[in-house]
């Protein structure tokens, strides 16, 4: 089993930034694909972004790029989502995600992960 604990969620003006942080419980965390997903009212799980076990590879979703950064700290078993330019349309629930196996074409595909955390509230007022 994989426990996965966000923080960093808040409430936050239009333009602010914000950092989310997700702590994992596996020992090799760092040989495992880390994403974020988020989910606004009445709305599906969106993809947000993906950073693959070596680091280097990452992914975005269109509505991010440009504005978020994930990054992973493979010592302390943690992954983040720095979050500039924030828009009330990024108001949501984000999720930290990890996969045992994912191949790279699906790195955007949540019913693909299947460790979650439990959420962090991000609230953008205009």
């Amino acid at each position: 089993q994989v426990q996965l604990v966000e923080s960093g969620g808040g409430l936050v003006q239009a333009g602010g930034s914000l950092r989310l942080s997700c702590a994992a419980s596996r020992r090799t965390f760092g040989s495992y694909p880390m994403g974020w997903f988020r989910q606004g009212p009445g709305q599906e799980r969106d993809f947000v972004a993906t950073i693959m076990w070596t680091g280097g590879i990452t992914y975005y979703g269109d509505s991010v790029k440009g504005r978020f950064t994930i990054s992973r700290d493979n010592a302390k078993n943690a992954v983040y989502l720095q979050m500039n330019s924030l828009k009330p349309e990024d108001t949501a629930v984000y999720y930290c995600a990890t996969a045992t196996s994912l191949l790279y074409r699906d790195y955007d595909d949540a019913t693909k992960y299947n460790y979650w955390g439990q959420g962090t509230q991000v609230t953008v007022s205009s």
